[in-house]
């Protein structure tokens, strides 16, 4: 396996090919408050490990920074050293989602030049079996990397980029808002464009002349995506990748920070 033939999507068959080259990595999570570490101790791909959106790949949250704040270095390092995944170790993250959650591991690791994709179609696409046993791992010593400018900005920066934005949660919450949300709207000037608008029936990722068209009108310029924490705009971040774009960023802080801020202006409809 070379990193030439390496993501940033991989199909299950592929996966169940290469179990002993890559860590593998559950990291299921629900918005409506169901345990993820439940769901991987009842059943998950052979010798996956299980990361917390929550603790490992985000900081605590806080009004001020928004439900998932983009980890320190340190913190990041020390959750992948926990289970075992060790520099340049390639690591293929999972979810139940489409891709939705476990596109968060991966921009992380991707933007840091790490070796990572992502299970296309997620568990609906596993064509092995379910197992419960929790994989002995051994801890290592993983070096903490400082976190790329270019690729996240924050609630400041975003207002005064030259950018395009983009807005990967439903096309509902966009325009109003949602129970998770702290007031209805977006960011002004923010497109929509939904998540699960990057799949098709299948879970998977559409065929790239079908997603370009979701993406008209950003080539050539820098694109700053944003959802409801960052974490379902990796799944757009992902998706432009896909189609060769590369100056392209995160929002981490995302609409639980900025419509948190009665001082910043929010659009509806």
């Amino acid at each position: 396996m070379t990193g030439q033939d390496f993501g940033p999507l991989v199909t299950g068959e592929w996966v169940e090919q290469h179990l002993d080259d890559v860590r593998v990595v559950d990291v299921r999570w629900y918005l409506d408050g169901r345990s993820g570490l439940e769901a991987y101790r009842e059943g998950h791909l052979p010798t996956a490990v299980w990361l917390d959106i929550d603790a490992d790949l985000s900081a605590p949250a806080t009004k001020g920074a928004g439900r998932h704040p983009l980890p320190t270095p340190e913190r990041f390092a020390a959750a992948l050293g926990r289970v075992g995944i060790a520099e340049g170790q390639p690591v293929v993250a999972y979810d139940d989602a489409g891709g939705s959650i476990a596109a968060r591991l991966w921009w992380l690791l991707h933007v840091l030049g790490q070796p990572v994709a992502v299970l296309d179609g997620g568990m609906a696409n596993w064509p092995g079996e379910f197992v419960r046993e929790i994989p002995d791992t051994e801890p290592v010593d993983r070096p903490s990397r400082p976190w790329p400018a270019h690729r996240f900005v924050d609630a400041d920066e975003l207002a005064a980029a030259d950018a395009v934005v983009i807005d990967a949660r439903s096309a509902e919450r966009y325009a109003a808002g949602g129970p998770a949300d702290p007031r209805p709207g977006h960011i002004p000037g923010a497109r929509s464009v939904p998540w699960a608008t990057n799949l098709g029936r299948d879970a998977r990722f559409l065929p790239a002349a079908v997603l370009r068209e979701h993406y008209d009108g950003v080539a050539g310029e820098r694109v700053v995506a944003y959802c409801g924490s960052g974490v379902t705009a990796c799944h757009d971040l992902l998706a432009l990748t896909l189609l060769g774009y590369d100056d392209v960023a995160l929002y981490p802080g995302s609409w639980s920070q900025w419509g948190a801020d009665p001082a910043r202006r929010a659009e509806t409809g």
